[in-house]
């Protein structure tokens, strides 16, 4: 039987952060599973609503316990290292048995536009930089987000899976600015749309995360949905 609590994974990058407080902020019970727990900022450890253990994703024991707390996960896991292979793939393998152990059926993870999907347009940079340049200039980054790609489309039968695909996520992960930025408006749709841009700022980011887990499966359930910001310049 599911939990429920809200499991946070990539929970101490600067994109982790800002989720946390909007998770907190709209008062969901949230657990991080992460390798260093000082990365958590105090005022975010200090929440009564936040819980924040230590652990690796090859720990299959208190990855399998943390797991058995929540009802959904967001996951911010990605590529860290531009050329070398990465786990990552790995890791969501060793995930979805464990989520259907305990019940867990919702996940949104994080991809790029460097996977395409079949709704896309075209679109010069897209098709051309971060589908062909990128491939070449930093392989282990590029091949990594495709086999996350392939392992949800291949192994995550029966879960209600979503990957949300940004580029560039500019926006800081302190308070005040988390407070400014989370007014951003976001677009969601798929590359190359009009509305479409190369930047999802952090805070709009994480706001439109916590709308999509508390609207329960949606629209975009077993689909990649290419999230933006609606705005025409970045800050």
């Amino acid at each position: 039987m599911a939990g429920d609590k809200v499991l946070v994974l990539g929970a101490t990058g600067p994109a982790g952060i800002v989720l946390l407080r909007e998770l907190l902020h709209r008062k969901h019970a949230t657990i991080a599973y992460v390798r260093t727990p000082s990365k958590i900022p105090q005022d975010l450890e200090d929440d009564p609503l936040l819980e924040v253990v230590q652990g690796t994703m090859e720990d299959t024991a208190s990855l399998s316990a943390v797991i058995a707390t929540a009802y959904i996960i967001v996951s911010f896991l990605g590529p860290n290292d531009m050329r070398s292979p990465m786990p990552y793939p790995g890791y969501y393998s060793l995930m979805f048995p464990l989520m259907r152990e305990h019940g867990v059926k919702r996940i949104l993870a994080m991809c790029t536009p460097s996977v395409a999907e079949s709704n896309d347009n075209f679109n010069l940079l897209v098709n051309i930089f971060i589908r062909r340049i990128f491939k070449l200039l930093a392989p282990g980054a590029y091949q990594c987000m495709q086999n996350v790609a392939r392992v949800f489309r291949d192994e995550a039968q029966g879960l209600d899976w979503t990957l949300f695909r940004i580029t560039a996520i500019p926006g800081e992960s302190d308070a005040d600015s988390w407070k400014r930025d989370r007014e951003h408006s976001t677009y969601v749709g798929y590359v190359g749309d009009k509305d479409w841009k190369y930047w999802t700022n952090r805070s709009g980011l994480a706001r439109w995360l916590v709308d999509t887990v508390e609207q329960g499966q949606g629209k975009w359930v077993g689909k990649l949905p290419a999230v933006s910001d609606r705005t025409t310049s970045r800050k």
